[in-house]
């Protein structure tokens, strides 16, 4: 069931008047499990299986951490079970692959099987916040949750169950304990930003899907402008379509009283690497910054740790996001970028002379390049592309120039969020404005058709 979705205006307006119904009593977390549990059942029932299984295994491993003095023991029973349920739904075919691809390289004898086993939706997502949870309670961070009721719901809720953001439970678990106050200013906001949401993945994501799909489906077909273009679009149509996908989650729950982490920063407005990733899926990048890169010491232990370290996080995170060698490549193409310009980051130069407007295309364009790898099909293919792009020749590729403007647009309005000009975008006229206009752009010009979220896959 997928927001953008009739099924899901059906659901919603369903689920929502009886949440409102139930909200002040005992039903409030029952009812918000049944229809998480339902929303995801939708798309497969099978889904249920891993995600109750997840709730019920962290749970009582954080009730027996709280009355044993073998606390570590109970925290690694919980990382290795998540670690072995990611190896098993997502990992397998890929281990399998590489695994008789080594066999035959060396003229072994025998196949591994294919394993065959469906990935539930958002499974990387609740994953790592249930882990989440269980690592802040064996640091005596969070306070271990006594609700079998209330955990399983902070697991499945299902505005931010397929595509996160991955929260903490120092920020969840408080509010769903409590009766949520709704005020009708909560509501707005609420809709205003699900239609935000909306219009960023009907009308943009899906749109300059359209030459992305064309161009990254056939790359032998293209000459370097045509991949250019393409690769462009797509890293304005990932963005619109991830934190479309965030807006729209923030404002449901905002609507029901809940209110979730920002995930997106108007990251293509950083002027360094280290910025970026401060603005883009901020929930998974502080989450490694959390629990995998300061756990490995952080920058503290001189200069060859600190870069080994965020080798090892980018190339983790590229692995999180697929298991291919595009996502681990892609996430080495980052590392390898922070360690070319984290010390010209550092210097007076950079920092002071250098106008913030470079600063924002040079790692643009870093991070464009990036993308290659992480929307090309195979390996082959990203190498074909990185080739044509520098090797070549000129051919006048179709421009869809709606699309520019789009992308625009979209980027003025980014540069006046983040500049001294935003009190104006706070008027509400010019809110209600802005979402009149997408609202009569969905209805005339959105393309048709149902096209999922990207980071569903993952």
């Amino acid at each position: 069931m997928l927001f953008q979705t009739w099924s899901f205006l059906i659901f919603f307006l369903i689920a929502y008047p009886l949440y409102l119904h139930v909200k002040g009593t005992k039903l409030r977390l029952p009812w918000l499990l049944v229809t998480s549990y339902a929303f995801y059942a939708w798309l497969d029932w099978r889904y249920l299986i891993p995600i109750a299984y997840v709730s019920v295994v962290d749970f009582f491993v954080v009730a027996r951490m709280a009355r044993s003095e073998r606390k570590k023991r109970w925290l690694w029973v919980s990382i290795v079970n998540s670690l072995v349920l990611l190896g098993v739904f997502k990992y397998g075919q890929f281990a399998a692959d590489n695994v008789n691809a080594l066999f035959a390289a060396l003229r072994i004898p025998g196949r591994l099987p294919a394993p065959g086993i469906l990935l539930p939706a958002g499974l990387s997502f609740y994953l790592f916040q249930s882990m989440g949870y269980v690592i802040d309670a064996y640091r005596g961070t969070v306070a271990r949750e006594t609700s079998f009721l209330r955990y399983a719901t902070f697991v499945a809720f299902f505005p931010r169950l397929l595509a996160g953001p991955i929260e903490r439970a120092g920020n969840l678990l408080p509010q769903l304990s409590r009766t949520p106050k709704i005020t009708g200013k909560d509501f707005a906001d609420g809709l205003s930003l699900f239609v935000v949401g909306l219009f960023k993945k009907v009308a943009l994501a899906n749109y300059l899907a359209l030459y992305v799909n064309k161009v990254y489906a056939a790359p032998a077909d293209f000459q370097a402008p045509a991949l250019v273009l393409a690769t462009f679009l797509f890293a304005w149509q990932i963005y619109f379509d991830f934190s479309g996908y965030t807006d729209m989650a923030r404002g449901i729950a905002a609507m029901m009283g809940i209110r979730l982490m920002l995930n997106f920063d108007n990251p293509y407005l950083a002027t360094s690497l280290g910025e970026f990733w401060s603005r883009w899926h901020i929930s998974l990048s502080s989450w490694f910054k959390d629990y995998v890169y300061i756990p490995l010491g952080g920058n503290r232990k001189g200069s060859f740790n600190t870069y080994r370290n965020i080798f090892l996080t980018m190339v983790l995170s590229g692995l999180w996001h697929g298991a291919a060698w595009t996502f681990i490549l892609w996430g080495t193409v980052h590392a390898l970028g922070r360690f070319a310009t984290r010390e010209l980051e550092r210097t007076a130069f950079y920092r002071d002379r250098v106008p913030a407007f470079v600063k924002q295309v040079f790692v643009f364009a870093i991070v464009t390049f990036a993308w290659i790898f992480f929307r090309a099909a195979t390996l082959g293919d990203a190498w074909l592309i990185v080739t044509r792009i520098f090797t070549s020749g000129i051919a006048d590729p179709y421009c869809p120039l709606l699309a520019i403007v789009l992308i625009v647009a979209v980027w003025c309005y980014q540069y006046v969020f983040d500049s001294r000009l935003r009190c104006v975008l706070e008027f509400r006229a010019v809110r209600m404005g802005l979402v009149v206009l997408m609202l009569a752009y969905l209805a005339l010009f959105a393309p048709s058709g149902e096209q999922p979220f990207i980071y569903m896959q993952f």
